[in-house]
């Protein structure tokens, strides 16, 4: 039976740095296909695939082999660490208490979105990234109240509890992309650093701005960490009923299910880790990173509408097409929104953007309770009216100075359809002038 893996993107590679003698194979679906960490300078390239929904029937039996064939350190990160943090920041693992939640500093958030933007252009790991935020996030319950216990966007993923879920196999591999940047930005949580990097991976690929706030508390140990099995499968008996079963469960609904659906226009599946997809195919025999593996698009590493329009086709057998993929234009509630994505990309860039930015805000506690906003929008200047401008010629008006003019007009009592009272008395006075001034000009 397929494992569950939330919205991920298959065929991460894992990291340049070496990891202790034991190896990890990462798979693209719910699946740890192997119990050895790889040590590969390339490797970490490809970590721009993963599937967001994807299955393995040897997952359980792998975490086992991860947690009883791994080497002293990673014995140490997985047996003897019951109440740490995974670390991996020195290319070991390590463990370390749990700090007290801080909020996050907003001039430290903007520094690590610039080193964000330089992990991603050196290390092509948008998928990877994207996932971890998600996998983060998608955890929430809206039918339970209590924080933590709702889960959520909480930085409890860091834990290794909740790493040894079957859907989050191979994302201690992002933990050690990113764990650099937050031993460098101490006063940025885990809850927000994992948001960050998922929002800025997308923009970073051609996506849409994401709305994002900040300022997410941290949980502070592992028994804050939610139950497995939150999260969705990859190729359930009946994948309609599936989605909306753990994406109605988050609060979030068909048109959110099918815009999120779409960032599998990034990433690669590879069969050998995740049981999806092609060992290699035009596409993917070349890198960015390690070659192999099945995309859902052409071109794998950028945001946009394609993955809407080649699922429709399904012309390109080099195409990877999941059961929860074809199923978007087969039920008939989620065929309305995937047919407009296909067809309106700026559509879909609004509804994606908006989706994300709600699923990144899900079950999180904020300090300041209102949140941060990094990039608030700027005010709309008034334009200031210059007569010259409009004296001569045809000028088309503005839609801000159109705007201003109607206000000043309704303010006096005209409207569209109703057009200003004429004062009779001043108007009589001005036809007796204008009478009276003709007159004389007869006269003489």
């Amino acid at each position: 039976m397929a494992e569950r893996v939330f919205l991920t993107h298959p065929s991460l590679t894992l990291p340049s740095q070496p990891f202790p003698t034991t190896r990890m194979a990462s798979t693209a679906t719910a699946a740890i296909a192997a119990s050895r960490i790889i040590p590969s300078a390339t490797a970490l390239s490809s970590s721009a695939s993963r599937s967001f929904f994807s299955s393995s029937s040897t997952s359980r039996s792998s975490l086992k082999c991860l947690h009883l064939h791994s080497s002293s350190r990673i014995s140490h990160l997985f047996v003897n660490q019951r109440r740490a943090e995974v670390r991996v920041s020195s290319g070991d693992y390590a463990t370390v208490s749990s700090p007290k939640s801080l909020a996050s500093d907003p001039d430290q958030l903007k520094s690590a979105r610039e080193d964000i933007k330089e992990l991603l252009r050196t290390k092509f790991c948008h998928p990877i990234l994207i996932r971890l935020g998600w996998h983060d996030a998608g955890t929430y319950n809206k039918n339970i109240e209590e924080w933590p216990q709702r889960g959520g966007a909480n930085g409890s993923l860091r834990f290794e509890v909740e790493l040894k879920h079957a859907a989050n196999a191979g994302l201690v591999n992002a933990l050690k992309l990113i764990q650099p940047i937050k031993d460098k930005y101490a006063r940025v949580t885990y809850a927000d650093l994992f948001q960050l990097a998922g929002a800025t991976a997308v923009e970073e690929a051609g996506g849409p701005k994401i709305p994002m706030k900040y300022g997410r508390v941290d949980v502070s140990s592992p028994e804050q960490c939610p139950e497995e099995g939150r999260l969705p499968d990859a190729g359930p008996p009946s994948p309609a009923d599936h989605l909306r079963q753990v994406f109605y469960r988050m609060g979030l609904n068909d048109k959110e299910i099918v815009a999120l659906s779409g960032a599998h226009t990034l990433g690669r599946s590879r069969p050998e880790r995740s049981g999806w997809g092609k060992p290699e195919t035009k596409y993917t025999k070349d890198g960015p990173g390690a070659p192999g593996g099945q995309s859902w698009t052409v071109q794998w590493l950028k945001f946009d509408n394609s993955y809407f329009k080649y699922i429709k086709e399904k012309k390109d057998e080099d195409l990877l097409v999941l059961p929860t993929d074809a199923v978007l234009f087969e039920d008939p509630s989620f065929k309305v929104y995937a047919e407009k994505y296909a067809e309106d990309q700026v559509a879909f860039f609004n509804d994606y953007a908006e989706a994300h930015a709600k699923l990144s805000n899900l079950g999180a506690k904020f300090d300041p309770p209102e949140g941060i906003v990094l990039d608030p929008s700027p005010k709309p200047q008034a334009e200031k009216f210059e007569a010259a401008k409009y004296s001569t010629g045809k000028r088309e008006l503005s839609d801000a100075m159109k705007q201003k003019i109607r206000s000043e007009y309704e303010a006096i009592g005209g409207s569209p359809d109703k057009p200003l009272q004429s004062n009779y008395f001043l108007n009589i006075m001005i036809i007796i002038a204008v009478l009276a001034l003709l007159t004389s000009l007869l006269g003489n």
